[in-house]
């Protein structure tokens, strides 16, 4: 019976292909739409981590609550007391660092790998599995010796020679560089500037590490360390690890948060500051950690795709709804003759459920192709961004939506053609009482309306905050302006290091067309920045009153380099380019916090940059505040020192001001460091200008999206309005001929059919904007300089609404207008 229905509803739908193409079509765009930010939802947020266990995986989250400072890094002696401590609740802490340097390939050249520092039971914890060789033993991470402390002058002795780390490779460098060869168990890799690597073991395909981007871990480190950790109390403030945990089984958060405070009590009993800043050890499930940041983007773009297939399930309704009512007589005769209301309802849904099958088929197509263009536009602090696809779980999730949507869009239409007044239907004439469309059809246009109307002001929304964004002062000019970071070994002492920056600055200098050089770490927008923390006079005896700020090392001529702002004072000079001259260049804000309604320049405030205390540093200069992180929001205040402060070399991200197109000079810069040192390698060369665009991705990735499915809702809505307003011309094309006849000017029947169309969106509108007052708050955390209730916008939105009302509304009151009274009442 059911096979039966389906060939009739076939047949039935191949004799109206107009209606059929165009169904399913509209039905395509929303589970096409569905289905790709499904695609989106289902890796990032859905899925589990590709980790043992994911869900009894938290991340450490190391708070200076005192400081506002949220997720800093564990000194070595604050993790070993967290994981020697924390055993009721935890089985084990793993700490891990990443980044990136060169090593010497089997020709000499450099090459750049990932790395990461781990502890020896890292992958034990994680669950990971080794194709090759062992894991890391315990006695591979033996603490050496703590070297004396010492002030690291300029005439520091080198540091001794490390004792070689033991390596674990990843498989794809495992091939990479060795062919998949086991001969590579044994080896060891000359690392320049860190101890050489013995290699024990290989990692089966596929290890990743997943981290928030702000967190600078790789996601694929080429090769492991493991990672001598001593037990320093002295340095507390000494920090750099990312700590991971693992609860026991059946251990809730609320329990592991309970552990982790007492071991936050034990940190303040032992360390002043910990006391003093607030220390505060947050347990955070590790999958909530790395989505937090993309979480409220990801969830408003999946309510906007419901929100469109909605709005495309009540614009097929509506056709159906204009279909039955062509097929009135038909299925009134049919009942006449026996049919009984059952068997009309299952032919109709079985018309739905094709349209419904027809447009999932069409939308995954969409969904798959239009994927890889989402990938290619998608911020790159969306995590797992590679391994976005449509699996099992996203076509189950597109074949439910088909079925749901065959559900909204048949069920009603099914049930109102499958009820038809027999008697009125056969003897009715093509006189009706009034104009009008039906309550049902006129329902479901002003549905789809304030659907739309909430998608088009969240779209308007997204474009204010998308221009602000564009606005944002960075404190410096980005652009004309070559970054690029140059690694590789360099002098062991501060002396040499020293010599080393000035030959490679004057090579710089001499490309023709550089008109300045400049070298940072680390470089605004690029990431690494780190607090330190700040202090007046009061920090002395109160040191609660510490405060933190990001911290950069520059060279001389930075400032001018960047085209910075100079407010007050003045900027570095070379001579300031030394160990032992404790000069500061502080931003604005800071300025004001530390010095409110007086000149910040010739004071002194606290800082803590290469000592276990804080030291006086005279301010020399104020500048600008720079936007270091995020565009969105202005930052912490901010603190300059030399190069020369920190023993030269720690300012490896170089800056050219250029006389044309930045990227122009790429090759030159290579060429340049080539001839200087072959062993040196120039990696993530890029202009400033690319660096701001990126920092807006996210915003525009967003708007884009956003925009994109309102501009679809708007067109759809605007379909709906229309096929209401000429079935309802077509029907009542008589009692027009009447109305015109008895002395009803065109512009009457004109005003009467565009004020019915208008009515209907005013209505929607009215609804949408109720609903909109609430909806746009989810989109709090993603706007920019504007508020989730913007009246401007909201106006915006609605007199563009009322317009495209009116132009849709345009053509059928035309058509009204135009009739023929004697060839309307003919069709009496």
């Amino acid at each position: 019976m059911l096979s039966k229905d389906l060939r009739y509803a076939f047949r039935m739908l191949r004799k109206t292909p107009v209606f059929a193409i165009t169904g399913i079509i509209t039905i395509g765009l929303g589970i096409g739409a569905c289905t790709a930010i499904f695609s989106v939802t289902n890796t990032v947020l859905l899925r589990p981590l590709p980790y043992k266990a994911p869900d009894r995986l938290v991340l450490a989250c190391n708070d200076l609550r005192q400081r506002n400072v949220k997720d800093f890094l564990f000194s070595n002696a604050d993790f070993l007391d967290l994981r020697g401590s924390a055993k009721t609740a935890f089985e084990d802490f793993a700490a891990v660092i990443a980044g990136r340097r060169p090593i010497p390939q089997t020709d000499g050249t450099p090459e750049e790998i990932r790395f990461a520092n781990v502890s020896t039971n890292f992958f034990r914890l994680m669950g990971a599995s080794l194709a090759a060789g062992r894991d890391f033993a315990d006695s591979d991470g033996t603490p050496q010796p703590v070297p004396p402390d010492g002030d690291g002058g300029a005439g520091a002795a080198a540091p001794a020679p490390q004792p070689p780390a033991f390596a674990i490779l990843s498989y794809g460098y495992f091939e990479r560089r060795f062919g998949g060869n086991r001969s590579a168990i044994g080896q060891t890799l000359k690392v320049p500037g860190g101890p050489d690597g013995i290699v024990v073991g290989v990692l089966s395909p596929g290890f990743e590490l997943l981290f928030p981007p702000d967190s600078n871990i790789e996601q694929f480190p080429d090769i492991w360390f493991a990672a001598r950790i001593p037990y320093d109390t002295a340095n507390r403030n000494n920090v750099q690890w990312r700590v991971i945990g693992r609860m026991k089984p059946g251990v809730t958060l609320e329990r592991a948060q309970a552990e982790a405070d007492t071991v936050t009590e034990q940190l303040r009993r032992v360390s002043p500051i910990a006391r003093t800043a607030g220390q505060y050890i947050r347990i955070e499930p590790m999958k909530q950690h790395l989505v937090n940041e993309v979480r409220p983007a990801v969830v408003a773009l999946m309510g906007a795709v419901i929100f469109l297939l909605l709005i495309a399930c009540a614009n097929v309704a509506n056709l159906m709804l204009v279909r039955g009512s062509l097929r009135e007589r038909e299925l009134a005769v049919r009942t006449a003759l026996g049919g009984n209301r059952w068997q009309l309802i299952r032919q109709m849904l079985a018309e739905a459920v094709i349209l419904a099958a027809l447009g999932t088929i069409l939308g995954v197509g969409l969904a798959w192709a239009g994927i890889r263009e989402l990938v290619a536009i998608a911020p790159e602090n969306l995590p797992r961004l590679d391994a976005i696809h449509i699996d099992g779980a996203v076509l189950a999730f597109s074949a439910l939506a088909g079925l749901g949507a065959s559900a909204l869009f048949g069920i009603a239409p099914a049930l109102r053609s499958a009820r038809p007044d027999v008697i009125s239907i056969l003897r009715a004439s093509g006189r009706t009482p009034g104009l009008g469309g039906g309550m049902l059809r006129n329902g479901v246009v002003v549905l789809e309306v304030a659907l739309c109307f909430i998608l088009l002001t969240g779209s308007g929304l997204m474009v204010r905050s998308f221009l602000a964004i564009q606005r944002v002062d960075v404190g410096f000019d980005p652009h004309n302006l070559l970054t690029f970071q140059v690694l590789g070994n360099q002098p062991n002492t501060p002396a040499g290091r020293a010599a080393f920056e000035r030959q490679l600055r004057d090579r710089f200098a001499a490309i023709p067309g550089v008109r300045a050089v400049a070298a940072a770490f680390p470089m605004p927008l690029g990431g690494g920045f780190f607090p330190i923390r700040w202090g007046t006079d009061e920090a002395l005896t109160d040191p609660t009153k510490f405060l933190a700020a990001d911290f950069q090392v520059v060279l001389p001529g930075y400032f001018e380099a960047m085209h910075t702002p100079v407010i007050a004072g003045r900027t570095f000079t070379e001579a300031d380019n030394t160990p032992d001259r404790n000069m500061l260049i502080i931003d604005q804000a800071l300025a004001l916090k530390a010095f409110p309604f007086q000149s910040a320049v010739g004071k002194r405030i606290l800082f803590r940059a290469r000592t276990p205390e804080p030291q006086w540093g005279e301010i020399v200069g104020v500048v600008a505040h720079q936007r270091d992180v995020s565009l969105s929001t202005p930052g912490r205040e901010q603190i300059y020192v030399t190069d020369g402060y920190m023993n030269h070399g720690a300012a490896a991200w170089w800056a050219l001001r250029t006389m044309g197109d930045p990227n122009g000079y790429v090759r030159r810069v290579r060429d340049e460091v080539r001839r200087f040192d072959p062993t040196l390698l120039v990696n993530l060369e890029q202009s400033m200008d690319s660096m701001v665009v990126k920092a807006q991705a996210g915003t525009r990735f967003s708007l884009l999206l956003i925009g994109l499915f309102a501009g679809i809702a708007a067109l759809l809505a605007a379909v709906g309005l229309y096929g209401v307003l000429s079935t309802v011309v077509r029907q009542r094309t008589a009692e027009i001929g009447v109305r015109m006849a008895v002395g009803a000017p065109p512009a009457r029947v004109f005003g009467l059919v565009v004020g019915y169309g208008l009515r209907l969106f005013a209505t929607g509108i009215a609804i949408g904007l109720v609903a909109a007052l609430e909806v746009t708050q989810s989109l709090k955390s993603m706007l920019i300089g504007v508020k989730p209730i913007d009246p401007a916008t909201f106006f915006t939105m609605a007199a563009l609404f009322f317009l495209l009302a009116a132009v849709v509304s345009w053509m059928p009151a035309r058509r009204a207008a135009a009739l023929d009274p004697v060839q309307a009442l003919r069709e009496e």
